[in-house]
């Protein structure tokens, strides 16, 4: 055993190893795109995001920018939106062509662009822009335009994708805060030259676009609307139009003090100027396949914190490996010998338990003490036994069950589509996993996650049905046309819900994270015209044309009685003790996929060769410890293991939420009702899909057990 867990130990470490080095790339045969000399390139812009709050904005819904002009650039006409997959629009991306003229080759110190009067209004929704800390994310090529930083040493360059909408300052005569809009712009776009016989004809291939920000006023500008000194710039481009008291002032003609009225639509406005610079810069330091490295920041620093949960995980899991190998080795395998040894014709013949007053049933020769409770009767039962042979032990504990074990569950028509429902997350989850692992699905895709795992999930349907229906017999249900109802209604209708609702919240807040009417009907439609026959069929197969699961014993007509159970034997406090082990597995990985979900937008979780490890410890984990819970439960005499194996597997996702609620309250500083809701909301949602997923995997570990120590002994 020991010599296996090695040799098992070594195995996880050479996968994830060899996991890890894959890094975000483009399959053979995706499209590299490569640009002649004086060739133009199209730049699109997308949205506006901040770790601050949830909620996205289209980059021409802003009041305070340059509209699109409908001309021709790069061959696109300027304003209109670009095909989406599925995963773009769920994620809020609203990509549009521009008016910026990019030429490769051809460096412009300055170009205007125009000159935008922007309201009273307006001016406030930038300012409030600046104040949470919106990024702008455009796109060149398939990349996102990037802020460029360096290590503290200055030894690597990393990028930020995005560039700040503005910055807030403070004035040094008020003492109030000031707000600035970046109103110019130095794209510089990385090129080298392109891999194959394009790169012979003199094509060329991006390999980053980074870009700069700066605010300049209007009165440093030439009559062209360039800055007169892109380099000194004396005065930025406040965002303030001087407040209008006429109102007050005609009210209270007498008063010394008139407070600011911002509010008023007088007509007021300021015109903010913009304009923009480009250079191209040869870079042959970054091949064009590993040019989304930059954005995967500290990679060397990142990697030793996940080598340290894998350690931590397999540790975890090594603890739990023992002990299941002493239950199964010492004790299963034992009590099951002890009880087949005597087994006549398959049934056990057991012998009365000892009395709690120590006493015993007298064995063949002993002297028996007369009286009215003499009974001559087992006297002659054991006379037939060898003298030579000795006493059968009692039989105590989980082989007591054996008539019970497998009672049908309550609420079986509940039981049977959660199990369904988990095996479809299981399908989904190990097919996003190893398409990521291997290069499909990365950073390049933009979408892709979200969109193969909607369609995994749409066609994952089939196992959902397929398990639900089989379960759903196995436990003798007779309606398996309502079973496959709740199958293909429960979990998938909670999505949806939960997903409308919050939109209309979203939608209340003009915000680009609201799902199009058109993609709410488009999610419909794939549930009820697609997934929902797919469950009907998995259902019918797994109910009419499979066999149910047998079980090795039959189940009593009588129920027996449940002894009274210790304190910590009880199902509160079993599962939340046990959630605390698989937890204890994840929580260091999660810290990184938290500050890539929530507090850090503007870089990329890359590396799932780490995350596909400790997930398979996760499930290890999740699978000793529901066989360490379910024995201990039916050595107390307790039959009711298979709603309480469910619960035990998904324990875990119970110490997820805490740990997101205290994650928002110590490293987040998300503001406002909405955010906050979505927060809460896409977490419970996430937590949900993880406990139903680990539930499903407990309570199929706990089944194949108790079906084996069971099948060990010949019960009748």
């Amino acid at each position: 055993m020991h010599a296996d867990f090695r040799m098992s130990l070594r195995g996880l470490l050479a996968l994830s190893t060899a996991i890890s080095c894959v890094r975000a790339f483009y399959i053979p045969g995706w499209s590299i795109k490569s640009y002649e000399d004086d060739e133009p390139i199209p730049l699109h812009v997308n949205k506006v995001y901040s770790d601050n709050t949830q909620l996205q904005y289209a980059y021409y819904d802003l009041p305070f920018v340059c509209p699109p002009t409908g001309k021709k650039h790069a061959g696109l006409t300027s304003g209109r939106s670009v095909s989406l997959n599925l995963g773009e629009v769920l994620r809020g991306d609203r990509i549009m062509t521009s008016d910026y003229d990019l030429i490769m080759g051809q460096d412009q110190e300055c170009r205007y662009l125009c000159s935008h009067d922007t309201d009273r209004k307006g001016i406030k929704r930038a300012q409030k822009l600046v104040e949470d800390g919106y990024v702008a994310e455009w796109i060149v090529d398939n990349l996102p335009g990037a802020t460029s930083f360096v290590t503290f040493d200055r030894t690597q360059k990393y990028y930020a994708a995005g560039f700040k909408m503005g910055y807030k300052d403070f004035s040094p005569i008020t003492g109030k805060p000031r707000y600035f809009i970046n109103n110019h712009l130095t794209l510089v776009l990385r090129w080298r030259k392109a891999p194959g016989r394009a790169g012979d004809h003199g094509g060329k291939v991006i390999v980053g676009f980074e870009v700069y920000t700066k605010s300049i006023g209007a009165g440093e500008r030439d009559a062209t609307g360039c800055p007169q000194d892109v380099h000194n710039v004396n005065h930025g481009m406040e965002l303030y139009i001087a407040p209008n008291n006429t109102n007050f002032a005609s009210k209270y003609p007498l008063s010394s003090y008139l407070p600011a009225e911002d509010d008023i639509d007088d007509g007021s406005t300021i015109t903010i100027p913009y304009s923009y610079s480009v250079y191209f810069r040869e870079d042959n330091r970054v091949e064009w396949a590993n040019r989304w490295d930059m954005y995967f920041n500290n990679q060397e620093e990142s990697s030793k914190i996940h080598w340290l949960a894998i350690l931590n995980s397999l540790v975890i899991a090594g603890f739990l490996t023992t002990g299941v190998y002493m239950i199964w080795n010492r004790t299963v395998r034992g009590d099951a010998k002890s009880a087949t040894a005597y087994a006549e014709e398959g049934k056990i013949k057991l012998k009365r338990k000892k009395p709690r007053n120590g006493s015993r049933s007298p064995r063949l020769g002993e002297k028996v003490p007369g009286g009215l409770l003499e009974q001559k009767g087992e006297l002659d039962h054991e006379a037939d036994i060898s003298s030579d042979e000795e006493s059968i032990e009692d039989i105590t504990g989980w082989k007591l069950l054996h008539g019970d074990v497998f009672r049908a569950p309550p609420y079986p028509g509940l039981l049977a589509p959660l199990i369904g429902s988990g095996m479809q997350l299981v399908f989904m989850t190990t097919g996003l996993l190893v398409l990521s692992c291997f290069g499909v699905l990365n950073p390049s895709f933009r979408g892709g996650f979200v969109s193969v795992g909607m369609g995994l999930f749409i066609f994952a349907g089939l196992l959902s049905g397929y398990f639900s229906g089989r379960v759903y017999k196995t436990f003798g249900g007779l309606n398996w046309r309502k079973n496959t109802l709740m199958t293909a209604l429960l979990f998938p209708g909670l999505l949806f819900t939960t997903i409308f609702i919050l939109n209309l919240f979203v939608w209340a807040q003009a915000s680009s994270t609201a799902l199009p009417f058109g993609t709410l009907v488009g999610l419909a439609a794939l549930w009820l015209l697609i997934q929902v026959p797919l469950v009907y069929a998995g259902s019918w197969y797994g109910y009419h044309q499979s066999q149910p699961w047998e079980h090795p014993t039959k189940t009593n007509s009588i129920p027996r009685q449940i002894p009274n159970q210790s304190w910590y034997a009880k199902s509160i406090y079993t599962i939340l003790l046990a959630g605390v082990i698989p937890f204890a597995v994840i929580f260091i990985e999660l810290l990184f996929v938290f500050r890539s979900l929530w507090q850090d937008k503007s870089g990329y979780y890359y590396v799932f060769g780490f995350l596909s490890v400790v997930s398979l410890v996760l499930i290890i984990t999740v699978v000793e410890v529901t066989i360490i819970a379910t024995y201990v439960q039916l050595c107390a005499e307790n039959y009711h293991w298979w709603w309480q194996s469910f619960f035990i597997g998904g324990a875990s996702a119970i110490w997820v939420f805490v740990y997101c609620t205290w994650y928002y309250f110590t490293k987040l500083n998300i503001q406002g009702f909405i955010s906050g809701m979505l927060f809460f909301s896409y977490s419970l949602l996430a937590c949900t899909v993880y406990g139903l997923l680990t539930g499903t995997v407990g309570f199929l570990t706990a089944y194949a057990f108790v079906r084996r120590i069971y099948g060990a002994i010949k019960a009748d």
